[in-house]
This record gives C-alpha cells, structure tokens and sequence, in this order.
C-alpha cells in the first residue's frame, strides 16, 4: 500500500493540470511566455489578466449562496484589501495632481486608463490569489519559462557573433498604445550605452527588468517539488540574472533566499542561537565589516558609474521637485528630465521618488502602508511550517523593496505579476488549506 502511494505521489508531481479556468488562464499565459512574446504581446495580456481574473473572482463571489460549503467561500484577507485600498487611493492621487495642475480631462483618462494597466495591478493579481488556484500550478509554469529560457538563450548568445540586428521587429500591437517599443519588440541582444558592453533582455523592456523577473521566478522555482522541473526552472532563472547583467539581479538572487530563510526561521531556536552568535561576532568585528560594506558599494556604483550618476540625478531632482512644488497630490504626469539625465523621465528608475513626484505623499503612503503590512503579516505567517505559500510570498514583498529602490514596479508587474498572484496565495493561507488537508491524508494513507 505504501509502495503504491510513493508511486501515485511521484506521478502527481510530474504530471500537473489545470482544474478549472481561473487555473487554465493562469497556465497559457506563463507557460506560454516567450510564444507571446515572438507576436510582442506580453505587455497586452499582462494588463488583461488581472481584470479578468477579476471578473472570476466577482462571479464566484455572487454564485455564492448560503448552502455553499466553507471551504469553497471566497474570503479575502485584510491585507490584500489594504492593496486594494492603496491603489484606489493612487487613481484618486492622480486626479488629484491633474486637478491641482488644471491639466485636461482628456489627460486624466489618458492616465486612469495607465493605471489600469499598472497600479491597479499590484492590488489585481494578489487578488487573484483568493481563487482556487493552486501555487504548484504557478511553479511548474514558471520552471517551464525556465527551460524555454535554457532552449534559447545559446542562439541569442551567438547573434551578436553572426552579426544579427539588435531588434528583429516590433510588434503591429504597438498600435494598442503602451510606455514604448521596447515594450513590443523582439531583440536579439543590445549594447550598453554608458560602458560599450553586450546584454540580453530577452522578453522584458531593459536588461535590469529581465534581472527582476529572474529572481521572482527563482523563488517560485524553488519551491517545485519534482526535480528535474526544480532545477531547469532555477538554472533558467540564474541564467537571466547574468545575461541582462544586472548588479541588483546579481546581488538580489543571493540575498533574498538568505533573508527568507532566515526571517522564516526567527521562531526556531537554531536561527534564534545562529543570530545572537552572529551578533556578538559583528560586534567585535563590526569595524572591518563596516569597511568591507563600503568598499563593497563604492565596487557596486563603480561597476556603471554613468548609471549610477543617472539614477541618483533622477532621484535628487524627482524629491527636491515634489517637495517644492507639490508635495501632497504630485505633479499628476511623468515630466522628462534636463541634459544631466539625459532627458530621462524625472522618477523613473526608483519607485518611490517616482510615487512621490507624480502622486505626492498621498500615492507614496497609499504604497508604503500595504507593503509594509504584507511584509510584517507574511513574516508572521512563515514562521508558520503549515504555511508554506506565506514564507514565498514573503521573499516576492522583499523582492519589490529592493527593486523599488531600482525600477519602477507599476510599469513592469505584467511581467513578474505570477508572484504577485503566490503573495496572494500565501496572505489567503491557513493551517486548515487545502494543501494541509491532502498532507494530512496522505500521511493516513501510508500508515494504512
């Protein structure tokens, strides 16, 4: 009986399905990641699929009657309704500015229906987490991604080498509108402007936002349960990391597993020992440690100090405008920045300094709150060993911390939004899941 159990166990890893259409939807459009980006349209389905999850979120929600068992009744935690709060509070930011700046109701639409497509998504996806969707279905996906990526990375690794175009075409669907053609178009490989060198993007707009999806997918990937899967998922994921060459992806894929598995583990005596040791060391050692730290960031600007400078002129000018001009609603609108920037939109490259030029404090808290909620609520949660999906969703919140210091997250969650969905999954958990009710079974089933 056991023998068999084993057996079934090993063939339900490897063979997964979707189960109804919320998980149907979910599989096509991750599995089928880079076939929608040969036709260019991952920026379009990504700004789709959280309304129409949506849309099987409110159906099932009204399908419900009183005689509907517990387990199948939708409830929705309070944290994911602070995102939802928060990025309703972003649109009423963005009014705001327009308003305060008499730009055009024209304008206002132009930019609400942005929000659609981006800010409203950070709330839209970790709603989806409250259909029955199963993260397993998530990993697996996205370790396919991960061996798609593996399939043809060496052909673009070598199209510099065969004297290919940097960019084969750009998609008919950039009439649909969107930030750029970067956004629709299918590279090959691009040349650094600030240091000369090669890089791939791949599927995503830049190099450093190829660095962002990698280490989402890395942490999903992570939690495969078959092996080979677990590791083509991984590997591809690593390899994203280092074609787009990115310092943050690179520091960001070693770091957060790190983190992760240390704040998960606060509550066992092992990590609680580990700690208080590794405190008493850095405190003997804390000035070669503090010397090594700076030495190591002085490394870290240094690798594209014309990047850099960029960035941090971006930053400057973006907090010293919002908090001279407009420091409660923001400027409403994206402005381009001065030579010094390179024309660059004021904000970009940095969420926060972003949210504060264009929506004020308003939009900068209406992003501060949920993030800082889910982080504290999924730390609490993943101490939890019957909440695994929590301890994932808690290293996608740290993720977006430290990517928010680098990118902009509304304009790039159609690209990394599968964790958005896992981070969703996780603050829905409960130690009564369904997940603990198939381990408690077949824990049964092999002391028959």
């Amino acid at each position: 009986m056991k023998k068999k159990q084993i057996n079934q166990d090993t063939k339900d890893k490897d063979d997964i399905q979707p189960q109804n259409i919320p998980e149907k939807v979910v599989w096509w459009a991750i599995a089928n990641t880079y076939f929608i980006w040969l036709v260019g349209g991952l920026y379009v389905v990504g700004a789709i699929m959280g309304w129409l999850l949506l849309l099987f979120l409110v159906i099932k929600i009204l399908a419900q009657t009183k005689d509907t068992p517990v387990e199948e009744k939708i409830s929705i935690s309070w944290v994911i309704w602070l995102w939802v709060i928060g990025m309703i509070f972003m649109e009423i930011a963005l009014i705001g500015g327009h308003v305060d700046y008499n730009l055009p109701t024209s304008l206002i639409i132009k930019s609400s229906i942005g929000w659609a497509k981006g800010w409203a998504a950070l709330a839209l996806y970790p709603l989806a987490g409250c259909l029955n969707i199963r993260p397993q279905l998530i990993y697996r996906a996205v370790c396919i991604v991960g061996f798609h990526t593996l399939l043809i990375t060496p052909f673009l690794l070598l199209a510099p080498s065969l004297h290919l175009p940097q960019v084969l075409y750009v998609s008919p669907l950039r009439a649909i509108g969107g930030p750029g053609n970067e956004f629709f178009d299918v590279p090959f490989y691009e040349i650094d402007g600030s240091t000369g060198d090669l890089r791939w993007r791949l599927f995503t707009p830049w190099g450093p936002a190829l660095g962002f999806v990698g280490n989402v997918n890395f942490m999903l990937a992570l939690q495969e349960k078959n092996q080979k899967w677990r590791y083509l998922g991984l590997i591809g994921s690593v390899l994203m990391c280092f074609v787009c060459k990115s310092r943050m992806a690179q520091l960001c894929i070693v770091v957060i597993p790190l983190l992760t598995s240390v704040l998960s583990g606060m509550s066992r005596p092992r990590i609680l020992i580990g700690m208080g040791f590794a405190s008493y060391l850095g405190g003997i050692f804390s000035p070669s440690i503090i010397m090594a730290i700076d030495n190591f960031w002085e490394g870290f600007k240094a690798a594209r100090a014309a990047s850099t400078r960029v960035r941090m002129a971006l930053k400057r000018i973006a907090i010293y405008r919002w908090h001279t001009e407009a420091p409660i609603w923001g400027h409403g609108v994206v402005e381009d920045g001065p030579h010094i920037v390179e024309y660059m939109p004021i904000g970009s490259h940095h969420t926060w300094a972003g949210v504060l030029f264009v929506k004020g404090i308003i939009g900068f808290i209406a992003l501060a709150v949920p993030m800082a909620a889910s982080f504290i609520y999924l730390l609490i949660k993943s101490m939890n060993k019957e909440c695994p999906t929590a301890k994932v969703g808690l290293s996608i919140v740290m993720i977006l911390f430290l990517y928010a210091n680098g990118e902009n997250l509304e304009i790039l969650v159609y690209l990394y939004w599968p964790g958005l969905v896992v981070m969703g999954i996780g603050c829905q958990e409960t130690p009564n899941s369904k997940y603990l009710q198939t381990k408690d079974t077949k824990n049964i089933e092999e002391a028959t």
